[in-house]
């Protein structure tokens, strides 16, 4: 007797043992997901969930957070240095922007700042003196002594002239103050004079070269002695110092700018002196100078498109223009639209807006700008801005950029197209983490590994304030109000990690009706730690429940899964506590032709 002859199917196995990480494409790679919750990167390759995270504080309202030595944040609107309250600043109620600078911290929208390593040396960094009586001004010398004039008249003074002696030339307007020489016989102009201005207190918390602007002289009522004539050329030598002016010598009650008058004169006006910064709207400290700049209406009402340089060594002062290479600086810029960000990279200051960055170069005055068209930051997103291993990571309209100095290039094709915006970033280690909001409201938490070019998302954490310290990573978790940690120092987090990992479609790449037969998970579970596994099929939508593994004793377990016949499925793994998958192993078989 004959029997038929059947023949064998053929068998095959594919075993994935790296898994690389989040891809939300339509297809991707083997070992990728389409999408996960807390998983790392740091044991790959390994997929393990990540490890729990720190409480450095339960905050009644974190506003924002710096590292210097110590580590500040400001909570509430009470500045904190290593959670020590400073006393004497009082902050406002708003999200801060704080700027590190020698020993001081900056701090804004507040306009103060604060000296770490004595903290009793706070305040505001403007100061305005508003005159109460009389303001007198006198022709005096740069040290802020008296002229003694000889001659005040129109005429050339003729006769015995004494060495030295001094003559107020009022032929011309403006009028001049010369000197005489009798080596050479001539009257030689004095090229600067100085002008004294008196008030009770009005040095007293300006120092010597202080840019400061005078307001308060175009209309100025003038009493000197009775009887004394009052013309237009003294009114038009007070106009003339109204404006930006420079401190040259002060003393408590009295302060030097240059400037010329012919007679000693006293006003009653109110006089204004301010010394303030300017309205930024992103400030970043480079070469011991504070940068910022400026969309917008300025300090005067009218409309800028800047971008500022403090005075070598000193955020107070912006206005500080006396011809030397400590001067402050400004320059306007031609590009159009609002800044979206700044930072200092490689060290230079970066200024960026949407479609275009502004490269500060030079390191003294004068300073050049130059001009790059790119995909730049972000509205909405300048605290994205961080630098890892020496690249500077950020979030653009569209994607989020890597930058090294020539030009940008994208790195968040895995993160498929979805639409981020409101993106805030830090750094731990080789990682650069950003905190984004997609167009359906749902924030993401994303850990980038520069080293192995891998994203892994996290959770739906709202974060702000990302700042690096110590090795540690310290962030503002708005859903709680409470300052946190990346690795755990601190409090670590209640309960065992959640995590979740979706495969892609598996089976797509079969041809000739080839099947999964078999799927062997090969994983090792921490002791309560478990895992649910889950298969949809064919894309139907619905998840169908297959198993559960629970760790009793440390080591690993071969979990087979047996999926039915079907053109393609996914895999789901919803785990709770310390896991680690090792491999996926699947026996394909060959089919029939139906």
């Amino acid at each position: 007797m004959r029997y038929p002859i059947l023949n064998e199917l053929d068998t095959t196995r594919e075993m994935t043992d790296a898994f690389g990480g989040y891809n939300h494409n339509l297809r991707i790679g083997v070992g990728e997901f389409f999408d996960m919750k807390n998983l790392t990167s740091t044991y790959y390759p390994v997929l393990s969930p990540r490890g729990k995270r720190g409480i450095y504080k339960e905050a009644i309202e974190p506003l924002g957070i710096i590292s210097k030595n110590k580590l500040c944040h400001v909570d509430n609107g009470i500045f904190y240095i290593d959670n020590v309250p400073v006393e004497g600043i009082a902050l406002s109620h708003e999200p801060k922007r704080m700027i590190s600078m020698g020993a001081n911290v900056i701090i804004l929208p507040d306009r103060k700042y604060v000296n770490t390593e004595d903290p009793t040396d706070c305040g505001d960094i403007d100061f305005e003196y508003v005159s109460e009586g009389n303001v007198k001004f006198t022709l005096a010398k740069l040290d802020g002594s008296d002229y003694t004039l000889q001659y005040t008249q129109a005429e050339e003074p003729s006769g015995t002239i004494a060495n030295m002696a001094l003559w107020l030339d009022t032929s011309t307007t403006p009028h001049t103050l010369k000197q005489y020489s009798a080596t050479s016989g001539m009257w030689v102009q004095i090229a600067t004079t100085y002008i004294r201005i008196e008030a009770t207190g009005i040095g007293k918390r300006f120092n010597q070269y202080d840019g400061v602007n005078i307001s308060g002289l175009k209309d100025v009522e003038i009493t000197n002695g009775v009887g004394d004539p009052v013309d237009n050329t003294t009114k038009d030598e007070l106009a003339e110092i109204d404006g930006s002016m420079t401190i040259w010598e002060r003393q408590d009650d009295y302060i030097v700018v240059i400037g010329l008058i012919s007679r000693e004169t006293t006003v009653s006006n109110h006089i204004t002196i301010s010394r303030k910064m300017p309205i930024m709207d992103f400030v970043v400290e480079s070469g011991n100078r504070l940068w910022g700049c400026r969309y917008g209406l300025a300090n005067n009402g009218e409309f800028v498109n800047e971008i500022y340089a403090s005075k070598l060594g000193d955020f107070k002062n912006w206005q500080s223009f006396m011809g030397v290479s400590t001067d402050s600086y400004a320059v306007g810029v031609g590009s159009d639209g609002a800044f979206t960000g700044a930072i200092t990279y490689l060290g230079h200051p970066l200024f960026f807006k949407e479609t275009c960055l502004h490269k500060i170069y030079g390191d003294a005055l004068p300073f050049g700008v130059q001009n790059t068209a790119c995909r730049g930051v972000q509205n909405g997103s300048a605290d994205s801005l961080a630098i890892v291993n020496e690249i500077l990571y950020y979030k653009a309209r569209s994607a989020v950029c890597a930058y090294d100095g020539s030009l940008p290039i994208e790195i968040s094709a895995p993160l498929g197209e979805v639409v981020y915006s409101e993106a805030s970033a830090g750094v731990c280690g080789n990682k650069y983490y950003i905190s984004m909001r997609n167009s359906d409201d749902r924030w993401s938490l994303f850990a980038y590994d520069t080293t192995k070019n891998m994203w892994h998302r996290e959770d739906e954490l709202h974060g702000k304030s990302f700042c690096s310290h110590r090795g540690e990573l310290y962030f503002i978790d708005l859903a709680d109000n409470k300052i946190k940690t990346v690795l755990g120092s601190g409090t670590p987090e209640e309960g065992e990690v959640e995590w979740m990992a979706e495969t892609g479609i598996i089976g797509t790449d079969m041809p000739d009706k080839k099947y999964v037969s078999r799927v062997l998970l090969r994983l090792m579970l921490s002791i309560r730690s478990t895992v649910h596994i889950f298969v949809q099929y064919d894309s139907v939508g619905e998840w169908e429940y297959v198993t559960m593994v629970t760790g009793t004793v440390l080591k690993t377990f071969s979990v087979p899964i047996k999926p039915r016949r079907c053109d393609h499925f996914r895999l789901r793994f919803v785990g709770k506590g310390d896991a680690k998958l090792y491999s996926i192993t699947k026996t394909i078989e060959q089919g029939s032709d139906i």
